[in-house]
C-alpha cells in the first residue's frame, strides 16, 4: 500500500494506491479507515479502484452499502477513483450517480477529481 497525504483547499486528504485488494469486506474497510486515521490523521480518503474487491461493485452482495454506512457512521469522507465504464448494471450506475450527488462517498475517474471532490465537502 502506498499512502500519502495531500493538502487541497486547506484540507488534508489521504491518497491510497495499491494493486492488492485492501477492501474485501466490512472489516478490511474498517481496518483501512483506522490505519489511515492513525498514520495520517485524515478523515478524507481517496483510494484507487484496484484496491477494492470486485464484489463491492455487485450490489446484491451488500458490501458497498455496508462499507458506505461504516464510513458515514465514523464521519469519514471517501472516494474511489478509476474507470467504472465497464460496469453495465443499472442499479450500480444509479448507486454511483446518487453517491456522487451526495457529500460523503464518490466514484470518480481520476485521483485529481477525487481530491477535488473530497476538498469541497
Amino acid at each position: 500500500m502506498n499512502l500519502r497525504v495531500t493538502e487541497f483547499n486547506g484540507l488534508r486528504i489521504a491518497v491510497v494506491h495499491s494493486n492488492d485488494t485492501l477492501i474485501s469486506d466490512v472489516q478490511t474497510a474498517m481496518d483501512l479507515m483506522v490505519t489511515v486515521r492513525y498514520e495520517t490523521g485524515c478523515d478524507r480518503i481517496a483510494i484507487t479502484k484496484s484496491a477494492v474487491a470486485g464484489d463491492f461493485f455487485i450490489l446484491s452482495t451488500r458490501l458497498a452499502g455496508d462499507v458506505l454506512q461504516k464510513f458515514i457512521n465514523y464521519r469519514v469522507k471517501f472516494a474511489i477513483f478509476g474507470d467504472f465504464s465497464r460496469y453495465t448494471s443499472k442499479p450500480l450506475k444509479d448507486f454511483i450517480y446518487e453517491s456522487n450527488r451526495g457529500k460523503d462517498f464518490f466514484f470518480v475517474p481520476s485521483e485529481e477529481e477525487a481530491v477535488d471532490r473530497l476538498s469541497k465537502v
